[in-house]
């Protein structure tokens, strides 16, 4: 099949970018815009200086703080009838990857009628470019500043699904390292592990290229050297630009070739038990490494190495499997992160519940790929023992 290349949306990235935002708004010929953000980043001070900002630009705001983790339909709805009430002509979305995909289905309901839902999965459905968007991200991990499309919960159906195209697309994405040296260490750590997952599954993916490959492996290079740093000392600015850098290119790097079982596993466990997304996707890395090192024992050697573990020159790739399997778990235990027995889950809860619904997503998902990304067989008895040594062996 074809190599698949993405091309995302402009992107300003260095110290103090934020201060653009204002002075962006106005070439965008915005008067009047939608600022979307959570209660967090508006009590950590980012939103009322970006407010400052666009006013001393001229432009008026209308605010929506209404955001959520795992982003519900409903309140995306919310923002978005905000936005339509008030007449506005943009909207800008401060935050995390949540916040910016609440903005991105704002953005989308400006233009096309609600419900939501009617857009879930069908990128075809918002192929109209809508008013513009500007996202700020104030996280280091998600790359929502560089994907086309938000993840939103489907409310009805207790799931993770996406709104797509050009009518929730990001216009222009100011990433600014500044924003993240105040970010809490258990949110520096999910947020980099989303990152970290991002980079590691579209670079083992069977999608991958030399474009997302060449990314993936600086992706993860970037978060092997920094990211205890960052989590230690939240303020080192050079450990918060590197983390910033990682994000960024992993949302583009994961654009052609797709993410596959951390992503699959970790969407459910987020959508079921309401689990912070990096932490729910890193939760079966060693794991996954260790099963998929046979398939690919080079990617698998890099990655192993670039996370601090040691490879003799002439190791099997069961060997080389282990060796990843035991440093993506000893990174795990340095940031802290909670296991699936932390979060009070069962096993009963999880077999064969986890591994029902990831086949079903994909069976989705391979009619628009054409194949699965994954670099060994998708099957229900593997994603049953990917989940089942992850909750008996972290």
């Amino acid at each position: 099949m074809p190599s698949v290349f993405v091309s995302t949306n402009p992107l300003l990235f260095g110290r103090g970018t934020s201060k653009l935002v204002g002075e962006k708004c106005k070439e965008f010929n915005m008067k009047k815009v939608l600022v979307v953000f959570d209660k967090g980043v508006k009590n950590a001070g980012i939103v009322d200086k970006i407010l400052e900002n666009i006013h001393a630009a001229g432009v008026e705001t209308v605010c929506y703080d209404g955001v959520l983790p795992d982003p519900p339909d409903w309140s995306c709805e919310e923002a978005g009838a905000l936005g339509v009430k008030e007449n506005v002509d943009g909207v800008v979305a401060i935050g995390g990857g949540s916040s910016i995909d609440t903005g991105k289905a704002a953005k989308a309901l400006l233009t096309n009628p609600p419900p939501l839902s009617q857009y879930f999965g069908r990128g075809m459905m918002l192929n109209k470019p809508g008013k513009p968007l500007i996202v700020i991200p104030t996280t280091a991990g998600t790359g929502s500043e560089c994907t086309p499309g938000g993840a939103i919960t489907d409310t009805k159906n207790n799931v993770k699904t996406n709104v797509n195209g050009l009518g929730a697309a990001v216009n222009l994405g100011i990433v600014d390292p500044e924003l993240t040296l105040g970010l809490p260490p258990a949110i520096t750590a999910s947020t980099g592990m989303d990152a970290l997952c991002h980079a590691i599954e579209s670079f083992t993916s069977t999608l991958a290229n030399v474009y997302c490959e060449t990314m993936g492996k600086e992706v993860i290079r970037l978060i092997g050297k920094y990211i205890i740093t960052a989590y230690k000392d939240g303020s080192n600015y050079e450990a918060r630009e590197g983390m910033m850098k990682a994000s960024t290119l992993a949302g583009i790097s994961m654009l052609g070739p797709m993410c596959h079982f951390p992503h699959d596993i970790g969407k459910v466990l987020g959508a079921k038990w309401h689990i912070p997304h990096g932490n729910a996707c890193v939760m079966t890395l060693p794991q996954v490494l260790e099963m998929i090192a046979p398939a690919c024992p080079d990617k698998v050697r890099f990655i192993a190495e670039a996370l601090g573990g040691q490879v003799a020159e002439d190791a099997s790739p069961e060997e080389i499997g282990k060796a990843a399997y035991q440093a993506a778990q000893s990174l795990m235990k340095a940031l802290e992160l909670p296991t699936m027995k932390d979060y009070g889950l069962k096993l009963d809860d999880l077999i064969p519940l986890v591994a029902d619904e990831v086949i079903k997503a994909l069976s989705m998902a391979v009619k628009f790929l054409g194949a699965f990304p994954a670099p060994i067989p998708v099957t229900a008895e593997t994603i049953n023992e990917i989940v089942t040594r992850a909750y008996n062996e972290n």
